[in-house]
C-alpha cells in the first residue's frame, strides 16, 4: 500500500492506548476500516486484523489471520512480525510447540531489530514445553550484547545452559 495508508496504520496503533478494554471493538473497527481499502488480495489486511486481535487479547481469533497474512505471502519485516506474533499467538492458545517449528528458522535468518524479540518469543514456546534452561540460554545470548560488562561471561553463560562442554 501507499505511505499515506502506512502512516494512517501507524497514527492508528498510536491511538492504540486511548481505548481501553471495554471500548476494543472500536479499535478493532479502525483497523478494518483501514483494511477495507486494499485490494482483497493483500497480505496486509490479515495481518493488521490479527494484530488487533491479539492485542485486544483474542489470540485465538488472531491465529488463523496471522496464517492468512504469510500463506498470501506477506514477507520482509512485517512477515516477521507475523512469525513472532504468531508464535505468541499458539503459545497463548496451548500450542508452544508449533510456535517452535515457527520460530527455529528464524535463529538463522537475516538479522534486523526483530532479532530479540524472536529469541525472546521462542524462549516463551521453550518454557511452555518445559525446556527452560534452552529458554533461558537464549534469552541470556540476547541480553549479552546489550549489558555494559560481562558480554564475553553472559554469552558463555547461556552457551553452557545447553552445552555444558561449552
Amino acid at each position: 500500500m501507499n505511505q499515506d495508508w502506512e502512516d494512517r496504520v501507524a497514527a492508528a496503533w498510536a491511538s492504540f492506548d486511548d481505548y481501553p478494554q471495554e471500548r476494543a471493538h472500536e479499535f478493532r473497527a479502525l483497523i478494518d476500516a483501514l483494511v477495507a481499502e486494499l485490494p482483497d488480495d493483500s497480505p496486509l489486511g490479515p495481518f493488521e486484523r490479527a494484530c488487533a486481535w491479539d492485542s485486544t487479547g483474542h489470540s485465538d481469533k488472531a491465529v488463523p489471520l496471522y496464517r492468512e497474512a504469510l500463506a498470501r505471502g506477506l514477507t520482509g519485516y512485517k512477515g516477521r512480525r507475523a512469525r513472532i506474533q504468531l508464535s505468541s499467538s499458539l503459545r497463548n492458545i496451548g500450542q508452544p510447540e508449533e510456535g517452535v517449528k515457527l520460530l527455529t528458522p528464524e535463529l538463522d535468518g537475516p538479522s534486523d531489530e526483530l532479532d530479540d524479540a524472536v529469541r525472546a518469543t521462542l524462549a516463551l514456546c521453550l518454557s511452555s514445553l518445559g525446556r527452560d534452561r534452552e529458554g533461558l540460554s537464549l534469552v541470556l545470548g540476547a541480553l549479552a550484547p546489550h549489558l555494559p560488562r560481562y558480554q564475553r561471561s553472559m554469552a558463555n553463560y547461556a552457551r553452557a545452559l545447553v552445552d555444558p562442554e561449552a
